[in-house]
């Protein structure tokens, strides 16, 4: 079955601190591990789409792919067919045959959830308007670096919060088993169904 990692709560609270541990390494020693590298490798291409401008996503993805001996197809806003002549899942079918994974820096999360079901490969969610999962990942292992164990940890996110990036705190956060406080403006919090999720993960985790 094809994993694919949209939300944060695609990963369980074990696979999210294998995640991090792997990411530790690797920052420590970035040329340890190459697993698309060497025979028996299989495909090395990765096709990371990017529909909204970015600096720190792009270079971030096509230096670590290279790193893992991967080969970065950064696909630009103009530079496809996509939500143009052709659908999402038609690209998908296609790029599922030529590449490892699909990386997709987006605005609807209802599009990657339409290319994550039309896919054989993995998509990864590089920001969406509702959840920037790669980013908490990154963010939670700065954390774990300055304050140790995530667990029992309380972070908070003040201001907007009606966006991706509270979204993901909360359920990446749970996740981890920390407390996580969002304090904004009436009419700028997180919806009921992300809340929901979040006390649902931290039920498991004592976040």
């Amino acid at each position: 079955m094809t994993r694919h990692f949209l939300v944060d709560t695609d990963l369980s609270p074990a696979e999210q601190a294998e995640v991090l541990d792997l990411a530790a390494e690797l920052k420590a020693a970035p040329y340890a591990h190459a697993p698309f590298a060497g025979e028996g490798a299989g495909r090395r291409t990765v096709a990371v789409i990017f529909d909204k401008t970015s600096t720190r996503t792009r270079v971030s993805f096509a230096a670590g792919i290279a790193d893992l001996g991967g080969v970065p197809l950064i696909i630009g806003a103009g530079d496809s067919q996509l939500g143009h002549k052709e659908t999402i899942t038609d690209t998908a079918k296609v790029l599922e045959r030529m590449v490892a994974t699909i990386v997709w820096r987006t605005y609807a999360q209802a599009g990657l959830e339409e290319m994550a079901a039309a896919s054989s490969v993995p998509v990864i969610n590089a920001l969406s308007d509702d959840y920037h999962p790669c980013q908490l990942l990154a963010d939670l292992l700065t954390i774990r670096e300055h304050k140790g164990a995530l667990a029992g940890l309380t972070m908070t996110y003040l201001g907007d919060s009606a966006n991706n990036m509270a979204n993901s705190y909360l359920l990446a956060g749970a996740t981890a088993g920390m407390h996580v406080r969002v304090a904004g403006p009436e009419g700028y919090l997180p919806g009921p169904a992300v809340v929901a999720a979040a006390e649902a993960r931290a039920a498991e985790t004592g976040g």
